[in-house]
Order: C-alpha cells, then sequence, then structure tokens
C-alpha cells in the first residue's frame, strides 16, 4: 500500500489546503494523473502521482488545511494484478455491504460547492466545509460563500477571469506569494554560504543566427533570444553536474536538467515553475514550453511537479532593465544564473573595438557545493556555445 502524502512544493512550503479531490476511491491512476487541487502561497496547484495503481481510500476532506508530509490518500499498486484490480471495480462487479456503506459514506461526506464558490471562499480565506449551502441538494453557491466573507467584514470583486481585489490593493494570494519568497529568501541568506561570479558575453553571433532563424518561421512561431540562453546554459551544465543539483544532507546531483525559469507576477513578486529536461528540446520546444508555463504561472495554474522539480534557477531581466542580476539561491539547490538586459557596447576583439550586443551574465553558486574555479568554467562554456549558435 502506498502512502500518497501531501508533497512539498518548495523550501518555504509548510502547509497546503485541499481545495478538490480529483480522483475517487477505485479510480486507476497512471503516472502523471492529477489526483488532486491544492491551494498554497504560490496560488492553486495540480497535484500529480508518480506512481500507478488504484485509489484504495482519500482520507482528508476538502477544505481541509494539511501540513507537508501528511498522508491523504492510500494506494494499491500491486503491478502484477493492476489489470485484475482494475476489472474488480467495474460497475458490475459485487462487493461486501460492509464496503459499499463504506463508499457511501466517503460520498456523502464530499462538500458540494460550485467550482467559483471554491475559488472565491479559498481566495478569501473561507472555512466553505463550515457553510450551510442553498444551492441544489444544499451545495454551496457563489452567493453563500459573499455572505460568509460580507459576515467577516470583507469585500470581494468578481471578474471574468477570476477573483480581483479594489483597486490599489493586492490580493491575499499575491501577498502570500511574496511572503513565500521572502522566507525562502532569508533562509538562504542565513544558511547558504554564496559566492559570486561574473561575465561578460558577446551576443552578436548568437543574434544574427537568431535572426536569420527567425526569418523562416511565422511571427507566432519565432524564438527569442532568452531562449538560446536556456538552451546554451542547459548544454553547459551537462559538462558540470555539480551545479545541476540541490543540497540535502550532501550534494545530490539530478538527473534531469529542469531549469526553474523567473516569471514577474503583473501586480509585483515573482514565482519560479520548471521547464523539465530544457537540454533535451531543441530551440522551438523551449520556446513552446515558455508559451504554455508564463501565462499559466501568472494566472497561478501551475502542477506541483513545475513547483518542485527544478534543478537550477535561471532569471533574465529582459529588454530595457539592469545590466546585471545578482540571484540568490533558491534552496535546495545550489546555483542561481543571472541575465542583464542584452545592449549595444564597446567590446574589443582581436585587437579591434567595436560595438556589439552583450549581455553580463552572472553566477551565484553555493560554497558547500562548488567553488570559484567551478563557476568559472561553467561561465566560459556558456560564453563558447553562444558563440556557436548553430550547434544548440
Amino acid at each position: 500500500m502506498i502512502e500518497f502524502t501531501m508533497p512539498t512544493l518548495g523550501a518555504d512550503m509548510e502547509d497546503g489546503t485541499l481545495v478538490e479531490w480529483k480522483k475517487k476511491p477505485g479510480d486507476l491512476l497512471k503516472r502523471g494523473d492529477i489526483i488532486a487541487e491544492v491551494e498554497t502561497q504560490k496560488g492553486l496547484i495540480e497535484i500529480e502521482v508518480f506512481e500507478e495503481g488504484i485509489v484504495e481510500q482519500l482520507l482528508i476532506k476538502e477544505g481541509t488545511k494539511v501540513p507537508v508530509g501528511t498522508v491523504m490518500a492510500l494506494i494499491e499498486a500491486t503491478a502484477n494484478n493492476l489489470e485484475e484490480k482494475s476489472a474488480e471495480i467495474e460497475p458490475i462487479t459485487l462487493q461486501p455491504t460492509e464496503e459499499k456503506q463504506s463508499k457511501k459514506s466517503q460520498d456523502e461526506t464530499r462538500i458540494k460547492i460550485s467550482p467559483l464558490a471554491r475559488k472565491i471562499a479559498i481566495g478569501n480565506h473561507v472555512e466553505f466545509s463550515l457553510l450551510e449551502g442553498t444551492g441544489p441538494q444544499g451545495a454551496i453557491t457563489k452567493e453563500d460563500v459573499e455572505k460568509a466573507i460580507t459576515a467577516q467584514g470583507e469585500t470581494v470583486i468578481e471578474e471574468s477571469a477570476g477573483i480581483a481585489v479594489e483597486k490599489g490593493k493586492r490580493s491575499s494570494t499575491e501577498g502570500t506569494i511574496r511572503s513565500a519568497v521572502a522566507a525562502a529568501m532569508s533562509k538562504s541568506n542565513k544558511e547558504i554560504p554564496h559566492y559570486y561570479l561574473e561575465k561578460k558575453i558577446d551576443l552578436t553571433k548568437a543574434l544574427a543566427w537568431l535572426k536569420q532563424a527567425n526569418e523562416k518561421r511565422s511571427v507566432k512561431e519565432r524564438i527569442l533570444p532568452v531562449v538560446l540562453l536556456l538552451k546554451a546554459t542547459a548544454t553547459s551544465l551537462k559538462e558540470f553536474p555539480d551545479l545541476n543539483a540541490i543540497w540535502d544532507n550532501g550534494l545530490q546531483q539530478k538527473k534531469d536538467i529542469n531549469i526553474g525559469f523567473v516569471v514577474s507576477m503583473r501586480t509585483g513578486g515573482i514565482i519560479v515553475p520548471a521547464i523539465h529536461q530544457v537540454d533535451l528540446k531543441n530551440i522551438d520546444e523551449i520556446m513552446k514550453a515558455l508559451n504554455d508555463i508564463i501565462p499559466r504561472a501568472r494566472a497561478l495554474k501551475l502542477r506541483s511537479s513545475e513547483l518542485s522539480e527544478s534543478s537550477i534557477t535561471v532569471t533574465s531581466i529582459g529588454e530595457g532593465g539592469a545590466d546585471a542580476v545578482f540571484g540568490i539561491i533558491y534552496p535546495p539547490q545550489v546555483a542561481i544564473i543571472g541575465f542583464g538586459t542584452i545592449s549595444e557596447q564597446a567590446f574589443a576583439e582581436n585587437g579591434l573595438l567595436g560595438i556589439r550586443s552583450v549581455v553580463q551574465v552572472t553566477l551565484a553558486g553555493d560554497h558547500r557545493a562548488t567553488d570559484g574555479l567551478t563557476g568559472s568554467k561553467f561561465l566560459a562554456s556558456l560564453n563558447k556555445h553562444l558563440q556557436n549558435p548553430d550547434t544548440l
């Protein structure tokens, strides 16, 4: 029997609120299936399972705040009899009376609430499990939740895209994201001995190659410069696996290069979802991944693996920003790479001075895991790959 527990989605997460079970007892689970939605400091997260089996029992009621590591469900994962077990849960199968009654009682304890009402309740910290519903069959409606909020002296404003706050104020979710990031960065500064390196890299060849490559693509398919930066980073990390790692009672290298990409929220704050296996993706696939994950990150609609499986972080200032960014490592990772804005600068090469497109690249490393020599060699490798964009 496998115990499915509340996962940790970062060093800053202590608990999450179970919003909705997406599976019920008897359901067949495949690797990557969404078993539940959980509200955390980083928004409403879809929780995946990474075991195959059959849901045996759901132990936590919807609307409950659950500490990280708490057992939430039991999953029977006997690979040998998975097909037999699947057949047993067909509607025509006869079951003992006691088991039927148990399943009936579980169904009766499920809270009936509309998706919009649930979203409003979670966003405004309303314990909807305590509300009395006025909808069909006692379901909790949006109006029921809004009455509860009014009783608490709070205001909710509904928009077609979801929940908004009064003009000039941040939503509670955005506030908690900032608090979560602050907690993680405080932990990082306290516990991780950082070292910093910086290198100026000429991107003239890379940008010329990219311009030529984009001429063959439609406007929607065009590649942004940050894609080359991500691909070059992933390619270089294969040569320096100690940077693609975490520190947990010692250095633990990660097999997959999952780059956490810093996304700025529209009303302030950041969130860092993972782009999986960047080294195995071509530039079009990386661009597609960015186009998918950035809007979902800003809408707080990410999956658990996108928040928990980053092996290193990349932050990119973009156009018109600061020349350089010096990041703080997100624990338990051991490095963060920063790209400043690309700008025209005087640059000397082979004894000649010219105007080139240049980016300032920084590396913050954990001195317990690597040192300046490793970091310096990594930046040299990154430069080498960006000078040969066709190999990316």
